[in-house]
This record gives structure tokens, sequence and C-alpha cells, in this order.
């Protein structure tokens, strides 16, 4: 299995991220086996420097959460957890934030934004059942979500 955590938090980048997705989460991250999160993210948080990082399960005051979970096989599963963990340290994508309102493609290939770095481990993984209509860095944490909807096997109750 592969578990995302999508969470829309209180704060005033939350809110721009979340109106301009014209959805609710404003984040989005991969949950290890044993419940720490791993991402990309701008701000250094609970310790944790900015860039693609492990961070503890409570590193941020969430007001919405939900847990997609992704049936996936051994190899997949490989595959998705072997591409995040080359992109710990990576920086964080600032570039592909800015170019949003532009509908613009302006993102590096060695930096991520948090929904691009899941989109791309899973289609680095081979999960995706078909290729996305965007480049990775340009996936909104809502357009990941309702991409993966049809797929998730959590219980209907699993957000809090």
């Amino acid at each position: 299995m592969i578990t995302l955590q999508f969470v829309r938090a209180p704060g005033l980048g939350s809110s721009l991220i979340s109106a301009y997705e014209r959805g609710w989460p404003c984040h989005v991250d991969a949950v290890l086996p044993d419940g720490r999160l791993l991402g990309a993210r701008s701000d250094v948080l609970a310790g944790v420097p900015a860039g693609v990082q492990i961070r503890p399960a409570d590193y941020e005051q969430v007001s919405e959460t939900r847990r997609i979970i992704l049936t996936a096989d051994a190899q997949t599963q490989l595959k998705f957890w072997a591409f995040l963990q080359s992109k710990i340290g990576a920086p964080y994508d600032t570039q592909a934030i800015f170019a949003f309102p532009f509908n613009q493609d302006w993102g590096s290939p060695d930096s991520f934004i948090c929904s691009g770095l899941q989109a791309a481990a899973l289609a680095a993984s081979g999960w995706f059942p078909r290729p996305l209509p965007l480049p990775h860095d340009m996936v909104t944490p809502w357009e990941l979500l309702l991409c993966l909807t049809p797929w998730d096997r959590a219980p209907a109750n699993s957000g809090s």
C-alpha cells in the first residue's frame, strides 16, 4: 500500500493555495510505515529544514486531513519509496509555485513542490494507470487528490 496524506492548514499561504486551486487541501505528504511524513515544504517546521524531508507525524497543525490509500504491489512500493528517499534534501521548487498563476511550467527537475513530488514518485514507480495530463511540477494538491480518489482504498472515515 501507498498512503498519501492531504491536509488543509490555517494560515495565509495555505489559504492562497486552496483559493488558487479551488479545492480544500493545501499540502500532501507520503506516510511512512512508522507514521512519519515525507514531503516537500517551503518552510521550516518542527525544526526540520525546508525542501524534501522526513518530518514527524504531527509537525503541523491542520484543520482537515484525508488519507488516500493506494493498492500497489511490492515492486511498485519499492520504486515509490526509493524515488522519494533519493530526493531527500532536494530544495523546494519556489519557481514552480510562482508559475502557477501564469499557467507556465517553470519547474526544475531537481526541486519539488509537495504535490509534484508525490506525483513524480507515483509516476517513477509505474503506479499511474495513465500519464498525468500535466508535468508533475504543475499538479496542485487538489488535482492530485481528484486524480487518486477513484483508487482510494481507505475506509470512508479515514479523515479527521
